[in-house]
């Protein structure tokens, strides 16, 4: 099948090298890499054959929403943009509805696998009416896992994308749970060998996961976690979860914490706990650290 692919980064770039080696014929488009197959979108909308499909790889936010702007000028009725960023699923709405009078189908997928994805596939939930998940199949069976897990048409536009912002705070829990695991084994002088411990738990435990992996394959580059910093970034599917939690009163008291922890990473120095250590001293008399001396000080 012929494919249209807009944003050849990391993720953009695996996902059409898997779909070559599929067989697939993908023209793709990125005016910030050399390896683009075509100039220009008006190039790739030409080398295409009707009835279209354009995959959208490019960061959320304004970068797709102009990037389906302009495509919705340029293909024609009966084609189909498949948007595979992280957008967030109100968008995917406003997007359809621009699309539709155009006769312009739009599927929103929400993608997870990361750098692994080439050679393991990757995860897809994906939105839309049947018709134009059904054109974009064959697309989407090349890129998933092997096996019949790994796909869903979970329901009209929005729903992958949707899906995806859930999965992505789960994720955030997840990887916390595993954080704070560690930090307390590292902290004693308990346990002499953590990451052996944490090794030993990837096989034949109820805590078992791909995350958990991942954070055995870190420690064996770096042990103690040395050459990285603290400072967790959040993308914003975290927010978004925690924003729809909120809208339909959904309790996420984990993911919850997992985002706010994320927060106080990023903090030098935490004016909370500035607060809580003065009240503390306020009111018991208990011990401060000064900031000049580093040391800690009661109050006479």
């Amino acid at each position: 099948m012929q494919v249209g692919l807009i944003g050849l980064g990391k993720m953009g770039s695996n996902m059409a090298e898997r779909l070559r080696r599929d067989g697939h014929d993908v023209v793709g488009f990125d005016p910030q890499v050399e390896s683009r197959t075509v100039a220009s979108l008006d190039e790739l909308v030409e080398t295409l054959t009707a009835p279209r499909v354009v995959w959208v790889m490019v960061p959320s936010g304004e970068p797709t929403r102009a990037t389906v702007r302009d495509l919705g000028d340029r293909l024609s009725a009966g084609d189909v943009i498949v948007d595979g960023g992280n957008s967030r699923y109100t968008d995917d709405r406003e997007h359809a509805a621009a699309l539709v009078e155009k006769e312009i189908g739009y599927v929103d997928a929400g993608v997870s696998g990361g750098i692994w994805g080439l050679e393991n596939g990757y995860a897809l939930m994906v939105g839309g009416e049947p018709e134009h998940v059904q054109l974009a199949q064959p697309i989407f069976d090349s890129l998933k896992p092997p096996g019949e897990a790994g796909f869903v048409h979970a329901g009209p536009v929005g729903a992958g994308h949707f899906a995806k912002m859930v999965h992505n705070g789960i994720e955030y829990g997840l990887m916390q749970a595993y954080a704070e695991g560690y930090e307390l084994l590292t902290a004693t002088d308990v346990v002499d060998d953590v990451p052996g411990v944490l090794r030993s738990w990837t096989q034949g435990t109820v805590i078992r996961s791909w995350l958990l992996d991942l954070l055995v394959l870190a420690l064996d580059a770096d042990p103690e976690l040395a050459e990285i910093t603290g400072w967790v970034e959040d993308s914003g599917e975290g927010r978004w979860t925690l924003d729809e939690a909120i809208n339909n009163s959904v309790p996420m008291p984990v993911i919850a914490a997992a985002l706010f922890a994320r927060f106080g990473s990023r903090q030098q120095e935490s004016p909370a706990m500035k607060a809580v250590a003065a009240l503390r001293q306020q009111f018991g008399g208990h011990a401060v650290k000064a900031v000049a001396e580093g040391h800690a000080e009661t109050p006479a």
